[in-house]
C-alpha cells in the first residue's frame, strides 16, 4: 500500500472543516464529497475526521454521499428496504443487521465478479465464441446481400425485369421437356 499522512495503514485522512470543506491529507488539496463517491468506487481506503475534535465521521459522511446519489433520481435503495431498515433502529436484532448486511453485499460483489468472469470466459474462447462468431458471420453475409440487391435494383430496375422474363422462359422450356418425357 502507499504511504499516506496518516501513516503505513494506506488510510487517507481526510479532515473536515467547520465551513464544510474536506480537506485530503494525502493529496494536501481541499476536495469534495464527489472525490470522496470516486475514491470509494476505485476502492480507496479513507478515514473522514472532524478537524477540530479529531472525531471519527465517516459514517456520516458515507451517509451523505449516499443520500447525494439517491436524490440524483439513480435511486438504488427501494423504499421498503428503507422502511424495514428504519424499523431495525431499536430492535434487538439491531446489532447484527451491520454484518448481516456487510456479509449480504460481499456475497454479491463475489458473484457479481464471478458472473463477470463467467461471460468474459464464455465469450473468449468457448463454444459461445464460435456461436457468436458465426452468427456476426452470417449477419454481415446478410446485410451485403441486402445491400447489393438494392443498390442492384436502384441503378438498373428494368434489368430486373429481363432477368425475371429469362427465368420465367427457362421455366417454361423445363416444363416443356418434362411433358415430352
Amino acid at each position: 500500500m502507499a504511504k499516506t499522512r496518516s501513516g503505513d495503514s494506506g488510510v487517507v485522512i481526510v479532515k473536515k472543516y467547520a465551513n464544510r470543506r474536506l480537506y485530503n491529507t494525502e493529496t494536501s488539496s481541499y476536495i469534495t464529497l464527489e472525490h470522496l463517491a470516486a475514491m470509494t468506487r476505485e476502492g480507496r481506503e479513507f478515514k473522514v475526521v472532524d478537524a477540530k475534535t479529531d472525531e471519527d465521521i465517516t459514517h456520516s459522511v458515507l451517509t451523505q454521499i449516499i443520500m447525494d446519489e439517491e436524490a440524483r433520481g439513480e435511486t438504488m435503495l427501494p423504499v421498503n428496504f428503507l422502511r424495514q431498515l428504519i424499523a431495525m433502529y431499536g430492535d434487538s436484532m439491531q446489532a447484527m443487521v451491520p454484518q448481516y448486511l456487510e456479509a449480504s453485499m460481499e456475497a454479491f460483489r463475489r458473484n457479481q465478479a464471478q458472473f463477470q468472469d463467467a461471460m468474459k470466459g464464455a465469450f473468449a474462447g468457448g463454444p459461445f465464441a464460435e456461436i457468436a462468431r458465426r452468427n456476426m458471420e452470417m449477419f454481415e453475409a446478410a446485410a451485403d446481400a441486402f445491400k447489393r440487391g438494392r443498390a442492384a435494383a436502384a441503378e438498373a430496375p428494368g434489368a430486373q425485369d429481363e432477368e425475371i422474363a429469362a427465368l420465367k422462359a427457362q421455366l417454361a422450356a423445363l416444363q416443356a421437356k418434362v411433358e415430352k418425357l
